[in-house]
């Protein structure tokens, strides 16, 4: 007995020395980390180089609020846990005014910010550390070039704990590593094809400045994914759009696309009898159509090399039937624009006005929730250079109730060749006032 007491003494001891231990780690303050110093020295050509990196990453949309100064932030993102404010990258005082190039690159490669707080990953980091310290030092120029705009940042509103440095810290060790740097010209000896080099470049941007795993990524209770890097799809909180699997070709996979299509994709907004909506939407209007034809291109010719994926379906508990009252509203509301048998309709050259429904992939995606979102809020596609007035379809927010889009949505799914999950009004409820974009 007196054995079994010292034992359990020296178990209750470790587990206390364990939990100061602990408890030390998460409280410890984070002194910057130490980053490579840089004489970098600003001229034109590196400007506008960070000009068009800004655009390749879409910076602006996020940090611009509605009617703000472009770069000055301020826009609250919703996230499950609060609403985070995008920071000001004007040279301010309430900016960047005071960073120095070796600073802003400790953001984007560590996400830490100069006086060693950690960032909300809301800002991507897990993508940003891709990048080049050539392509961070070129940002930062372009951001010094602004002009500065004095705006007192907006408080996050982001809920105990998650708001604090030691959960901060916490996700960072589960999530987060920063990359190793990534050789720019390939190793001494090397000779890569053209073909080599696009694919080298189309994940850079993919993976880097792109950031499409922000949006594609399957993401847990906390977040996160183990590979943030992944592409395999899911939904994006709070807005409640369904990002989809760009590996799967029966979601938004390319694989087996023509590379002209899939640029097409990009620039425009639409190619073949696809049309980007919601979150997409803006992306495109904001950045991708304003990509050089190049980096399109190899874009593209990555986005078409992925592995292939099969992404579970919803179980059929509730397989889709024809429903008489779905068919009625149907043939009210839809087929005039996308065809009694919903082939869609013609433009005089031979695109789509109006996109087809039979055998459209958003009809079978795993989530019904971009389908009920569409009718709620319209189908809006971007305005770009290629298609400055593309056609749209409007909201039947205030037209059509849960069970009337629930029915219709059922009967479209109905149609398809493969048994697909019927919608509910449940679904639709639960939907309805978000993500209407």
């Amino acid at each position: 007995m007196k054995s079994m007491r010292s034992l359990i003494h020296a178990i209750g001891w470790c587990c206390l020395v364990c939990l100061v231990a602990v408890a030390a780690w998460l409280l410890m303050p984070n002194p910057p980390i130490q980053v490579a110093s840089s004489t970098v020295k600003p001229d034109k050509q590196m400007i506008e180089q960070g000009r068009y990196l800004a655009v390749l990453g879409n910076c602006q949309t996020c940090h611009t609020a509605a009617g703000g100064a472009a770069f000055a932030g301020g826009r609250g993102m919703d996230t499950p846990f609060g609403t985070v404010f995008s920071s000001n990258l004007t040279p301010s005082t309430s900016g960047l005014g005071g960073w120095s190039a070796d600073d802003f690159w400790r953001a984007l490669h560590h996400g830490q910010s100069r006086d060693g707080r950690w960032l909300y990953p809301a800002f991507p980091y897990n993508n940003t550390t891709h990048l080049t310290r050539a392509d961070s030092d070129a940002l930062w120029a372009f951001f010094m070039s602004l002009p500065p705009v004095e705006q007192a940042p907006r408080p996050h509103q982001v809920a105990w704990p998650f708001h604090t440095q030691a959960a901060l810290k916490v996700w960072r060790s589960l999530y987060f590593e920063a990359a190793a740097p990534r050789p720019e010209p390939p190793p001494s000896g090397v000779a890569l094809s053209a073909e080599q080099m696009a694919l080298r470049r189309g994940a850079y941007l993919v993976e880097g400045l792109g950031h499409c795993s922000a949006c594609h990524a399957p993401r847990n209770a906390l977040g996160a994914n183990r590979n943030m890097l992944d592409l395999a799809g899911g939904l994006i909180p709070v807005q409640n759009w369904y990002a989809p699997s760009l590996t799967d070709p029966a979601e938004a996979g390319v694989q087996d696309w023509p590379l002209a299509d899939i640029v097409r994709l990009f620039k425009t907004g639409r190619a073949r009898d696809a049309q980007v909506l919601g979150p997409m939407s803006e992306v495109v209007q904001h950045s991708t159509q304003h990509w050089q034809d190049q980096d399109l291109a190899a874009m593209a010719l990555y986005l078409k090399g992925l592995p292939r994926s099969t992404t579970p379906q919803a179980a059929l508990l509730r397989p889709a039937t024809a429903d008489g009252k779905g068919a009625r509203l149907y043939d009210q509301h839809c087929a005039q624009c996308h065809g009694a048998q919903g082939e869609g309709t013609r433009l005089p050259d031979g695109g789509f006005a109006y996109l087809p429904l039979a055998g459209n992939r958003s009809l079978s995606l795993s989530s019904s929730a971009n389908l009920i979102q569409t009718v709620l809020h319209g189908g809006f596609g971007p305005s770009t250079q290629g298609q400055p007035q593309p056609f749209g379809m409007p909201p039947f927010l205030f037209t059509l109730s849960d069970a009337d889009i629930a029915s219709l949505l059922t009967y479209l799914r109905s149609q398809e060749a493969t048994p697909l999950p019927a919608v509910s009004a449940l679904e639709v409820q639960q939907l309805r006032g978000t993500g209407g974009r």
